[in-house]
């Protein structure tokens, strides 16, 4: 057996890492050391019980006939440990790791050039934001970094435009791209083999791609006009706060202050109309500085009376009384108090934000994303010294300290008027609480919910009708299986069990591509073009009848099927260290006059 990938680590991402690669037909050795008693080897994949770390465990998994390897346990020591054994057993082994911390990797110096580190938490937050942002997204990608893009399932239902319309009449209408297409047998057929002129029909569902804003347009998931911020709705966020700061006082700091002014106010009084000469103001300023300095009366034409002196000297005791009181006590109350989030009331939007409750690694991420995506971000975390918090009130977003799953922090955070609610604690449990909870504010509320246990997403989408219950493993296990492909390969998506690759075909003097237009690339190589780059700007429209000039990149969706016949088809060009890579492993699919791969079955030795 040759040209399999080594998979080190069966948990939650590497099952599902595995379960992707046997779809697409990619031959794979799982190596593990605790095996479900249902992990038997069959014509794709082969399982071996061991300790990945040691040599004769990985030369046992063949590792020396191997196109790449995948080191995926949830430890970042135990996949550094077996990343070295893997790079000093090859070291030109392209091996993709699943690592917290990527960055250190890259540290470790130039012997692993060759090593792609990945960690699922900076995989799955954008894929989450990007899902609270249009509403219901089933993928999404960036182009060239700058440019989010998203898939998102559309129905033909009455009164939407469009219906009638040539299906490329329809998609040109609002700025999108038809990727599938539901038939009548149920099945999908996707854009290689989609006929776009025929007409869209009521009932039909599709399957689109495009920008945010134009997929929020689509599917009537946009807010409207931008939100702004009136007169009336900040004097309201000011009353709030004040509210806020007057309900953390405590009452002996209430008392105390009382007092302290009632004592002056009433000294005020008594200096105004019982010493003739002194005017209002002269009579508060002498009122002050008995009380909070004891100082004689200069300045006054008239000598106290008897009377008078007594009051004075009261006044001083009082003075010295009361200073040292409220003092005592505003300090003692500005050491305990946290105004923090007394001021935080006032940040929090009326409507149209976007709720993030759990503020940990995964859910300070879709902080980073959704505020790079302009949105309001109000989060909700239930640790006051959380290491996140800090920062995200830096970023802009406003951070409430309590618990998510009380209603009445729910209220404070406005859920009912928010846009969408994301529950991202490490807690499946209680990320499903916050997300029955929301729905209760409001039944139509837009709710993702983050979840570890692919199982239990897809039965909560299926049977509780929890349609954005989000799976980590799903969303981050294409692309460990897109790292197998080096940078060209952006990202693998699954829509409607069909695996879809984003590529970028970069095109040089002479290169193959150069000069042909998109719509004959798209015929020729059974792709469908979403972008072209040229000197850095991105083009999204009238690309059919654009030409792929040098020194320009065209991104665009191509089935996983279809993946290695165009990359073959590129091999007599120049095409780069990336996709030299992948001629020199190719992956063994079905039909075009390719390798079938069907009757392979593993050495049993």
């Amino acid at each position: 057996m040759r040209d399999h990938v080594v998979i080190c680590g069966l948990g939650r991402i590497g099952r599902r890492v595995l379960d992707l690669l046997r779809s697409a037909g990619v031959l794979a050795v799982a190596i593990d050391h605790k095996l479900d008693p249902g992990d038997v080897s069959d014509a794709c994949v082969q399982f071996i019980s061991g300790d990945f770390r040691r040599r004769e465990v990985l030369e046992s998994a063949m590792l020396a006939e191997a196109r790449a390897a995948l080191v995926l346990t949830s430890d970042d020591l135990v996949n550094l440990s077996a990343l070295m054994t893997v790079l000093q057993a090859r070291p030109e082994l392209r091996v993709v790791v699943r690592m917290f911390n990527p960055s250190l990797i890259s540290r470790l110096g130039a012997v692993t050039s060759n090593v792609f580190a990945l960690s699922d938490s900076a995989l799955a937050a954008p894929m989450l934001a990007l899902i609270a942002h249009s509403g219901g997204a089933l993928a999404g990608f960036t182009v060239n970094a700058q440019q989010p893009m998203v898939l998102t399932e559309w129905t033909a239902r009455r009164g939407k435009a469009g219906v009638g319309k040539p299906l490329i009449d329809w998609q040109q209408q609002y700025g999108v791209h038809v990727v599938a297409r539901q038939q009548a047998d149920g099945r999908w057929q996707f854009f290689a083999d989609l006929d776009l002129a025929v007409p869209l029909k009521m009932g039909d569902r599709l399957i689109v791609c495009g920008t945010t804003n134009k997929m929020n347009a689509l599917t009537d998931h946009g807010e409207g006009e931008p939100h702004r911020q009136n007169s009336g709705e900040l004097w309201r966020r000011l009353g709030r706060m004040l509210r806020r700061v007057w309900s953390e006082i405590d009452f002996p700091m209430k008392l105390g202050a009382a007092i302290f002014f009632a004592v002056i106010i009433v000294s005020a009084i008594v200096f105004r109309f019982g010493m003739k000469n002194d005017t209002l103001v002269d009579a508060f300023y002498r009122a002050i500085s008995l009380v909070a300095t004891g100082a004689d009366m200069h300045g006054n034409e008239t000598d106290p009376g008897s009377w008078q002196r007594g009051f004075i000297s009261v006044l001083r005791l009082m003075g010295v009384a009361l200073t040292a009181a409220f003092t005592a006590i505003l300090t003692n109350y500005l050491v305990r108090a946290h105004l923090g989030g007394a001021l935080e009331v006032r940040r929090i939007p009326e409507k149209g934000h976007i709720i993030l409750v759990g503020l940990g690694n995964v859910g300070f991420r879709v902080v980073e994303q959704l505020t790079r995506l302009g949105e309001r971000v109000v989060a909700i975390e239930r640790q006051r010294d959380n290491r996140f918090v800090t920062t995200a009130r830096r970023l802009g977003a406003a951070v409430i300290v309590g618990d998510g799953t009380v209603t009445e922090v729910l209220r404070q955070a406005h859920a009912a008027k928010a846009k969408s609610l994301l529950a991202t604690t490490r807690s499946d449990l209680t990320n499903l609480e916050i997300g029955l909870l929301a729905r209760e504010v409001d039944p139509k509320k837009r709710v993702v919910v983050r979840l570890s246990d692919s199982r239990l997403a897809q039965l909560l989408r299926d049977e509780a009708d929890i349609r954005l219950a989000m799976s980590i493993p799903d969303l981050a296990a294409p692309a460990f299986v897109a790292g197998l492909w080096g940078d060209r390969v952006r990202a693998i998506l699954l829509v409607e069990g069909q695996l879809l690759a984003v590529v970028d075909l970069a095109a040089h003097s002479d290169h193959l591509l150069a000069g042909r237009t998109i719509a004959d690339l798209a015929q020729t190589y059974r792709i469908l073009p979403i972008a072209l780059t040229v000197d850095g700007q991105i083009r999204l429209e009238n690309l059919p009848s654009a030409t792929l000039e040098p020194d320009s990149s065209l991104t665009a969706l191509v089935s996983f099927r279809d993946l290695e016949l165009l990359f073959q088809r590129e091999s007599g060009a120049n095409l780069g260290p990336s996709a030299a890579s992948i001629a020199r492993y190719p992956l063994p699919v079905d039909g075009d006059g390719l390798e079938d791969q069907s009757n392979v079955r593993f050495d049993a030795n």
